[in-house]
């Protein structure tokens, strides 16, 4: 996409999927109305990424020194292995295993600070690190992580890049290096000269005669080494293949039980808030409940005041009846 201008695929890609459509023909407009129309076909065809893919591609875009750093351990890994350096292969894998293992980190970090983005517990993870695994073994999918272009997880089903042998043929007192099969035409013969005929009678006959013999011992030889490390190959291919098969289930595994969890603590939020709210209406209806009962209260005690008054003026004006009536008595 050599007239779409970087920043323009650096914004888009950062975009999250969702958001993806709508800032491409924002973009596609912009150019147009800037009299750039080829500008704005190629904007056209960029195509959106899935979420793990927009999650490897923000970690390019907003971290482009991890990423450099994920490179340079693959660079380090391919040349391992093209020298069957086991020591080193083995601690690169160690390395390796901690550097995704940040990578991954760093891209929930990166996923948590993006409005638009997906909740923690529904991230893709797995296939981001499946795509940053598949990094470190495919220079392709490792240009396209580290352009921040990706479009899709990735997943390496391989082992790695396999050295070629070099077969070594003894020849008399000297070592040739030869790669194919041994005697085959442009093969390299002893000392560099052209191989002797077989059978020419002589000394030099019987010396081309042994020398014939002790080629074909070494390519018997070389044969049996080959089929050994076939062997051996073919048994690490083995273990390798059940090792991963074992992962991806426990992956598949994790992945439903993250799920699971997700959904499990969105419905105990659901409940909680649900709960929050009956106890704010709880909270409201007791607070109304106790004026209303303080109301009751003062109520009763004013009725109790207003009686006892009352009782005392009926008290007063019995008394002053029967006074009353004492008085007519003694007047009569």
């Amino acid at each position: 996409m050599p007239d779409v201008p970087v920043e323009v695929v650096r914004r888009l890609y950062a975009t999250p999927p969702e958001r993806f459509v709508a800032a491409r023909d924002a973009a596609v407009a912009q150019a147009r109305e800037a009299g750039d129309p080829r500008t704005a076909r190629e904007i056209g065809r960029l195509r959106r990424p899935t979420v793990a893919a927009w999650l490897v591609n923000l970690l390019a875009i907003r971290r482009p020194e991890l990423v450099a750093d994920l490179t340079r351990l693959a660079e380090s890994l391919r040349a391992a292995q093209r020298d069957l350096r086991g020591g080193e292969l083995r601690e690169l894998s160690a390395q390796r295993r901690a550097v995704v293992g940040a990578l991954v980190a760093e891209v929930r970090r990166l996923a948590a600070a993006e409005p638009a983005a997906p909740p923690a517990g529904k991230l893709p993870l797995g296939e981001v690190e499946a795509t940053l695994n598949a990094a470190l073994s495919d220079t392709e999918v490792a240009e396209q992580v580290r352009t921040g272009r990706l479009l899709r997880s990735s997943h390496y089903a391989g082992f790695g890049e396999v050295p070629r042998p070099q077969l070594r043929l003894v020849t008399g007192g000297e070592e040739t290096y030869r790669v194919g099969r041994p005697g085959a035409p442009g093969g390299a013969g002893r000392s560099g000269g052209p191989t002797e005929p077989v059978g020419s009678g002589g000394p030099d006959g019987v010396a081309a005669e042994r020398a014939e013999a002790r080629r074909a011992r070494d390519a018997r030889a070389a044969r049996a080494e080959r089929a050994k490390r076939r062997r051996a190959a073919t048994r690490e291919m083995a273990r390798a293949r059940a090792d991963l098969d074992r992962a991806e289930r426990e992956l598949a595994g994790a992945d439903t039980a993250e799920r699971d969890g997700a959904a499990t603590l969105d419905r105990i939020e659901t409940e909680l808030a649900e709960l929050e709210r009956r106890r704010a209406v709880a909270e409201q209806e007791l607070s109304r409940a106790r004026l209303a009962r303080r109301g009751a209260e003062r109520a009763v005690t004013a009725a109790r005041r207003r009686a006892g008054e009352v009782e005392a003026v009926l008290e007063a004006l019995d008394a002053e009846e029967g006074d009353a009536e004492i008085g007519d008595e003694r007047a009569d």
